[in-house]
């Protein structure tokens, strides 16, 4: 039997092979997958406001806060730049008459006061707040209690105030010493920003007397038969609005009603070793009241020491917050003073 070889088996087998891996290599090909290159920019940080609760970019409102004791004689309304106030305290001193510690950092005009002198209460007051203080002078004794602060005072009359402390045209002596504010502060931004002093809610919505409080549509706040306030609710502008002896309007300088969001009223001691000039008890604590939103929420005050702030406390122990925006803080005396919420 002949067997007849086939040379060609081989290469045919290499060949079918070969053609069929060509054949694969040519087969579709990967769709490469693009790139991605991501846009989201993550929003800005932000801070609270110190002195006043609002949300602010987190590299805003680097400066100082700038206190002084402001006038509140007929003759020295309406007061520069107290409209623009982030917090204002009202204290008694002689006389029955009233005078404020105001406080700026958020929102500084050009001018503020007109300032007067300085009195026993204000060191405990202004302390806390760090920065700087603008004044008139008054007594060597209570000027040196200021002076013994880590506080940077500004004197009428000192080199300190050269250019920064002036006598108005508009106002009568002595109820005409003004302040270059934004000058002021402008010289001292290394002085850093001012500490936060109370707590604050995110909304008026969801603040404490909002939240907890009973409704009442004014306050009326007695410090003597010379000087006794009304702040009456405005749901228009959600604040409420200020009234000097009960029933005249208290204007700005720039033509609107002082207005406040957050009304806090804090019954406190008076001592009389000065007398004269009563001074504030405020290393101490006592009742108090808040009010926003038109509701006011019962509580207490406390201050620990002189470098301590103020704290607000509800009647079940819990921290009281303040809404966002600027408040007032009565402190009529518990002796002889009063406060009333009207329904």
């Amino acid at each position: 039997m002949q067997v007849t070889r086939t040379r060609f088996a081989a290469p045919l087998l290499i060949a079918t092979v070969s053609g069929l891996l060509l054949a694969g290599c040519s087969g579709p090909q990967p769709v490469p997958t693009p790139s991605y290159t991501p846009t989201f920019t993550p929003p800005p940080a932000t801070v609270v406001a110190p002195l006043r609760g609002t949300t602010v970019p987190a590299d805003t409102l680097l400066n100082p806060s700038l206190a002084a004791k402001v006038d509140n004689h007929e003759e020295a309304r309406p007061q520069y730049g107290l409209g623009h106030a982030d917090i204002v305290f009202e204290e008694l001193v002689e006389g029955g008459l009233t005078r404020y510690v105001a406080f700026w950092q958020s929102d500084i005009p050009a001018q503020i006061g007109p300032v007067r002198s300085i009195r026993p209460m204000d060191p405990d007051i202004i302390t806390p707040f760090g920065g700087i203080v603008t004044y008139s002078g008054g007594q060597q004794r209570f000027v040196e209690m200021m002076l013994d602060t880590p506080i940077l005072n500004i004197i009428d009359g000192s080199e300190a105030a050269e250019g920064l402390l002036y006598r108005t045209d508009d106002k009568d002596a002595p109820h005409n010493v003004g302040v270059a504010a934004q000058t002021v502060v402008s010289q001292h931004m290394d002085m850093g920003r001012a500490p936060q002093m109370f707590a604050y809610s995110s909304s008026v919505a969801t603040s404490s007397a909002m939240r907890d409080g009973t409704p009442g549509s004014s306050i009326n706040v007695t410090f003597s038969d010379e000087r006794y306030p009304t702040w009456t609710f405005d749901p228009g502008a959600n604040g409420y609005l200020r009234f000097q002896e009960g029933s005249v309007a208290d204007m700005t300088d720039e033509g609107g009603q002082i207005t406040a969001t957050n009304v806090v009223v804090m019954m406190v001691g008076i001592d009389w070793e000065y007398s004269p000039v009563p001074r504030t008890i405020m290393v101490d604590s006592g009742e108090a009241w808040v009010s926003t939103g038109g509701k006011t929420i019962h509580g207490t005050w406390a201050k620990d020491a002189r470098e301590s702030r103020i704290r607000l406390i509800d009647d079940f122990g819990m921290t009281i917050r303040l809404a966002p925006g600027n408040t007032w803080i009565e402190m009529p005396p518990r002796e002889d003073g009063s406060v009333t919420i009207n329904p």
